[in-house]
C-alpha cells in the first residue's frame, strides 16, 4: 500500500508545475527530514521516474514512467475519493479477487486495485479476458453506495458511461457502449466491465467494479481466436497512449458521475448512457437463459433495464442477455 508521505510528495510534485522544490521544502511539508526525502526520491527512481537534481534549486520530475504503478496514477491525479488508496502488483490472477479480499477487511470506498498483468482476468458469465503484461488496463475498484440492492447493476452503466467519455478524452476516438457492459470501436471491443457484489440480506457492503481497456495492444498480442472481434487504442489511434493518464481521467471521471448519481439518481446517468449506446433505434437480438428475442432497441429505463420491441409491437425488459448487433 502507498505511505502518506509518498502521496503528499507526488502531491507537492503535480501542484509544482515542472519546478523545482528544495530538499528542505519538501521535508517541511512532508514534515520528515531531508535523508527521508532523498529515500523517496530514489525510490521513484527505481519505479522509472527520471528525476533532475540541481544544487540550490531542489529536485523536479522530467519524465514518468510507462508503467501504471501506484506512484504513477498518484502523480497528478486529481479526485478525492476513487484513488485514494491504491494497491499495485505486478503480476495476480486476478484483480477482482485481490478487491473482494481487500473489501472484506474494511478498506476505504474508493481504493483502486490495479496490475501490469492478469493471469486469469474474468468477464461477464465466467468468461475468460486476456490481459496480457504492459498492454492494457486492468483494474477493479471497491465502492460501497448506500443504495437498494436491485440498484446495483445501474454501477456497470455509469462505468461504461465514465469509460467511454475518458477514452475519448486521452485519444480523440468516440467509442460506443453495447448493453449491459462492453465498449466498441468499430464493432470491436475496446474493454469490458464487471461488477460483482458484496451484500448481507438488504443491505449492500461492497460493489466491486472491474474493468479491462485494450490500450495500447498491437494485433500479435491478441490470441488468434480474437483478433477479429478485439481491438485496442494503438490499433485504432496507430500510436500509443499513456495508459497512467487514461486511469487518471478515467478515475475521474467515474467520481465525477458516480457522486451524481448517489445526489441526482439514475436519470442524469440515463441520458448520457443512451447518447453513448451503440444499439438504439436497431434491430437486436438478446440471448437469454429463457430463449432469443428479435426487435429493435428502443432504450433502458430508469434501473437500466434494456426494453426492446419485436416485431408485433410488444416490449420486452432484459435484465440479464447477451446482445448480437448483426441481427438484420
Amino acid at each position: 500500500m502507498q505511505s502518506e508521505l509518498r502521496k503528499q510528495l507526488l502531491n507537492a510534485f503535480s501542484n509544482a508545475d515542472g519546478e523545482y522544490l528544495s530538499g528542505q521544502y519538501l521535508a517541511d511539508l512532508l514534515g520528515c527530514s531531508r535523508t527521508a526525502v532523498w529515500k523517496h526520491i530514489e525510490e521513484l527512481r527505481k519505479e522509472g521516474f527520471e528525476l533532475e537534481a540541481v544544487r540550490k534549486k531542489g529536485y523536479r520530475i522530467i519524465k514518468t514512467p510507462e508503467k501504471v504503478t501506484a506512484d504513477e496514477i498518484r502523480l497528478g491525479l486529481k479526485t478525492k475519493l476513487l484513488g485514494s488508496l491504491i494497491h499495485y502488483e505486478e503480476t495476480v490472477d486476478s484483480t477482482q479477487k485481490i478487491a473482494q479480499k481487500l473489501a472484506y477487511k474494511g478498506v476505504p470506498e474508493g481504493t483502486v486495485i490495479v496490475a501490469e498483468e492478469q493471469l486469469k482476468g474474468r468477464g461477464r458469465l465466467a468468461r475468460n479476458w486476456h490481459s496480457a503484461k504492459s498492454t492494457g488496463i486492468w483494474m477493479s475498484i471497491i465502492l460501497r453506495p448506500n443504495i437498494p440492492i436491485p440498484k446495483a447493476p445501474q454501477l456497470t452503466l455509469i462505468t461504461a458511461v465514465a469509460a467511454v467519455q475518458a477514452i475519448e478524452e486521452v485519444s480523440g476516438i468516440r467509442a460506443h457502449i453495447k448493453w449491459p457492459n462492453d465498449i466498441l470501436i468499430n464493432g470491436k471491443k475496446l474493454a469490458g466491465i464487471l461488477t460483482e457484489l458484496q451484500a448481507e440480506a438488504d443491505r449492500i457492503f461492497s460493489i466491486i467494479i472491474g474493468i479491462g481497456i485494450n490500450a495500447n495492444q498491437k494485433a500479435e498480442d491478441f490470441p488468434e481466436e480474437l483478433r477479429s472481434i478485439a481491438t485496442s487504442i494503438f490499433l485504432e489511434k496507430g500510436e500509443p497512449i499513456k495508459r497512467a493518464e487514461l486511469i487518471k481521467v478515467f478515475l475521474s471521471k467515474l467520481e465525477t458521475l458516480y457522486l451524481l448519481y448517489l445526489e441526482k439518481g439514475f436519470h442524469p446517468i440515463k441520458l448520457l448512457w443512451e447518447s453513448y449506446a451503440i444499439s438504439i433505434g436497431k434491430q437486436i437480438i438478446a440471448r437469454t437463459l429463457s430463449g432469443s428475442i428479435k426487435g429493435t432497441a428502443l432504450g433502458i429505463t430508469e434501473d437500466g433495464v434494456l426494453i426492446m420491441e419485436d416485431k408485433l409491437g410488444e416490449k420486452h425488459y432484459i435484465y440479464s442477455a447477451d446482445i448480437d448487433l448483426s441481427a438484420d
